[in-house]
């Protein structure tokens, strides 16, 4: 018997293989369903919540009183220099924009092991849509500071490079608590103790960070070689990153900034990076394990 040929046979050259790892680039191909996650995510948060979004402004605002009132008043800080209040909570905003990013996404594949352990979609859509939710919760603390350093003077001391400050501030702490929170989040589907590494980490890095007092004070402490890891450190330099742009067009000039800020938070801004990478690595090494261990 002759065997049968059709013309419109498929051509096996152009199939590509289903699953194929393409890391942090095929978020941008599901970037519908990327919106469906973080809408999702933001419900669940919210559910049952007379308040809503309007927590996303009494909790930092609540925050920042407390800070102020016992390190600023009792303590007598914001008699040391110009502003505090603003230097405090330009501050406050890095540090917890990068402590919800990395708690969010280290919880995000577990969070999901329904979808996870059903289908197959790319796995970096879960603690990429925590970072987007995070985002969310920034952007209006952003919006409150703003409008307190346009009233404090803004515009008379505003420059591009410190216009830029504030963009490499925002690429860097975001690219540091993503990486993180890949790693930390992969880690999580295995070993739970994950979670409290990152409640560490976030301790650490809220009180490490020039936040509450000046670099000046770190700097009689450390060795020259210490205050430069530290300075590099991604949340200690968008710290001082986001100061340089929102607190201290709004002073004399005459504060005291680490020197070489936006030098500095390059490079940091590249170490992110690096580490995002690296955290990629170890996220596709794990990933083909998550089903089975969820």
């Amino acid at each position: 018997m002759k065997s049968t040929h059709t013309d419109d046979a498929t051509d096996l050259g152009e199939l590509k293989t289903p699953g194929k790892w393409q890391g942090l680039l095929a978020v941008f191909n599901y970037r519908y369903l990327l919106k469906l996650i973080v809408s999702k995510d933001m419900k669940v948060r919210y559910r049952g919540s007379f308040l809503g979004m309007i927590w996303t402004y009494i909790k930092p605002l609540t925050q920042f009183f407390v800070y102020y009132v016992v390190m600023g008043i009792f303590l007598g800080l914001s008699k040391r220099g110009e502003n505090y209040a603003l230097y405090l909570f330009s501050g406050m905003i890095a540090v917890n924009f990068f402590t919800e990013t990395l708690r969010q996404c280290t919880r995000s594949i577990r969070s999901n092991r329904g979808l996870v352990k059903k289908i197959y979609l790319p796995r970096e859509l879960f603690p990429v849509s925590s970072l987007r939710v995070a985002m969310v919760h920034f952007y209006p603390q952003v919006a409150i500071l703003f409008i307190f350093c346009v009233f404090s003077g803004w515009f008379g001391g505003v420059t591009p490079g410190r216009i830029l400050a504030i963009i490499i501030g925002f690429i860097n702490v975001a690219a540091f608590g993503l990486a993180l929170g890949i790693l930390f989040g992969a880690l999580d589907v295995f070993y739970q103790d994950a979670e409290n590494f990152v409640d560490v980490i976030n301790m650490l890095s809220s009180w490490v960070s020039p936040v509450l007092y000046k670099w000046t004070m770190v700097a009689a402490v450390l060795p020259h070689w210490g205050l430069m890891i530290y300075l590099l450190y991604p949340v200690t330099a968008s710290v001082n990153l986001f100061q340089l742009g929102f607190w201290f067009p709004t002073t004399s000039g005459t504060e005291a900034l680490p020197p070489h800020v936006l030098i500095n938070g390059g490079i940091s801004m590249v170490v992110s990076l690096l580490v995002l990478g690296l955290a990629e690595l170890v996220f596709k090494r794990l990933e083909g394990r998550f089903a089975q261990e969820l």
